[in-house]
């Protein structure tokens, strides 16, 4: 079983920056991948960044040129790096592993259902 943890986010005004980090145990060795997803209040979690578990597959934003997605796996963490935030932006933020059956890392975008473990979130209000 993995167990993921987010740390990292907070409250900012329009135009700032945050770095929300996941921190993860357990077997991750073994998934194909890892996600950040955001919820906001009333709508559906919608992916926001994917990155391949073997590090070797570049990783997928959904937000190009204002959000990037890396990870370190000697430390077993992944860091999704958020600049030039707007009030679209506010929600809660989830850290996922899970498996690609296939798909793309794209795909991994849209599909949560790929994800089989999440983390508890981390809350991004901008304001």
């Amino acid at each position: 079983h993995v167990q993921l943890a987010e740390s990292g986010g907070g409250s900012v005004q329009a135009g700032g920056s945050l770095r929300p980090s996941c921190a993860t145990s357990g077997h991750t060795i073994s998934r194909d991948c890892m996600g950040w997803f955001r919820q906001a209040p009333g709508k559906e979690r919608v992916g926001v960044a994917s990155i391949g578990s073997d590090g070797g597959t570049p990783s997928r934003v959904s937000v190009k040129g204002r959000f990037t997605f890396s990870q370190d796996n000697a430390k077993e963490t992944t860091t999704l790096r958020m600049t030039n935030l707007n009030p679209e932006d506010t929600g809660m933020y989830y850290c996922a592993a899970g498996w690609l059956f296939g798909h793309s890392i794209n795909d991994a975008l849209l599909r949560p259902t790929l994800f089989d473990s999440w983390g508890q979130g981390t809350q991004v209000t901008v304001s």
